[in-house]
């Protein structure tokens, strides 16, 4: 069985995250979401708009995720969810701006060499985004405002 690991924010879910899902279970037959820690999301991000319970609940039921946990706290070593999820392969998103090569590079050192790091193509959406539907969203208001 190949367990497949997806991590993400996956705050106010749309298409492009069902998108991103979908081509990770592709990949294998177990699929694993990490859902971000709130914190972690403060720290690299910006303040949630969901918790990471509700944003979890919200994966957990999507039809390609086999399991959804929430990550570890931003304190906590980045690789250590691996001996929690065990993926054979870590799966980025096309906007994920994770590192490729220092992610394999960290694992190689690890001698976590079984694992593969594979990015997935995006959505060809132009509201693919958090950011781009909360974009939109006020661009909308701003324009009724307008009228």
């Amino acid at each position: 069985m190949t367990r497949v690991m997806a991590v993400g924010v996956f705050d106010l879910l749309h298409a492009g995250h069902l998108h991103y899902l979908e081509q990770a279970k592709a990949l294998g037959d177990y699929l694993t979401v990490v859902i971000a820690h709130d914190d972690t999301v403060r720290k690299r991000k910006h303040e949630p708009v969901t918790g990471s319970d509700l944003r979890c609940r919200l994966v957990a039921g999507l039809k390609p995720v086999d399991e959804a946990i929430v990550g570890n706290h931003p304190n906590t070593p980045m690789y250590d969810i691996l001996d929690i999820v065990k993926p054979d392969i870590i799966a980025l998103g096309y906007d994920q701006e994770h590192a490729e090569e220092r992610i394999r590079k960290d694992l190689l050192e690890q001698g976590r060499t079984e694992i593969k790091v594979c990015r997935v193509s995006g959505l060809s959406d132009d509201l693919d985004g958090t950011r781009k539907i909360i974009a939109r969203i006020l661009e909308m208001r701003t324009q009724k405002g307008a009228e």
